[in-house]
């Protein structure tokens, strides 16, 4: 089913491209415009809560091009997974870390870690709700992987660098750093309501969220130093 959605949505690119820019009907733009709202239904619905009926109606589109696009509900929910991790990974590639010394590179990853959630909530309720699902859509997907495999070669780059300055203690996993990482990061949105309703305490607060941002950024340096 994949293979068959990325077929079609190749073969959009091609004809809009042979269309030429001055054609007003965008297909991209309008898959565009589908999977971000696509985003925002799934992640507050669930895959099946979500109805295709009100991402139509809010990109004036219709059903029949939506499924034309991406197959079925399942295709666009996993093309907007796809999308979803397509965005963060192409922002990450973007810092720079190479050109920084090991610790003020892993400094500005985890910043922009902790920013990026806070700031992307449906993102965030978008992988929950793929764990929900034990993953079994992702496993579909034959681009997931190779999609986030960058961001675990720029780890790796960085942590030999910084073994070999002697920054970092020897024998760290960059697959398991980015995990430590990705769960404090991700805890602070995920578990903001509930945490937040326990000890009172509103984590979306600007102060209460700088707090946290410099106390995951520190546990995370204290973790990679000798």
């Amino acid at each position: 089913m994949n293979e068959l959605v990325h077929s079609r949505r190749r073969t959009v690119r091609q004809s809009a491209a042979a269309r030429g820019p001055t054609r007003t009907n965008d297909p991209e733009r309008t898959m565009a415009n589908i999977l971000a709202v696509a985003m925002a239904e799934f992640a507050e619905k669930g895959l099946a809560g979500a109805r295709i009926d009100q991402i139509a109606g809010a990109t004036q589109t219709s059903k029949r091009m939506i499924y034309y696009y991406f197959g079925s509900k399942e295709g666009l929910y996993l093309a907007t997974l796809e999308d979803a991790y397509r965005r963060v990974r192409a922002i990450e590639s973007e810092l720079q870390l190479d050109e920084l010394a090991p610790e003020q590179a892993l400094r500005r990853l985890v910043e922009f870690s902790f920013d990026h959630h806070a700031s992307h909530e449906s993102y965030v309720r978008l992988v929950m709700t793929e764990n929900m699902h034990r993953g079994q859509y992702l496993a579909q997907s034959q681009s997931i992987q190779p999609l986030n495999e960058p961001a675990i070669a720029a780890l790796r780059r960085l942590v030999e660098r910084g073994e070999a300055s002697g920054s970092f203690r020897p024998g760290l996993d960059p697959v398991d750093l980015h995990a430590t990482i990705t769960a404090l990061t991700f805890f602070n949105v995920s578990n903001r309501h509930t945490f937040g309703q326990i000890f009172q305490r509103d984590f979306s607060h600007p102060d209460v969220a700088a707090q946290r941002r410099a106390n995951i950024v520190e546990t995370i340096l204290r973790c990679v130093r000798p």
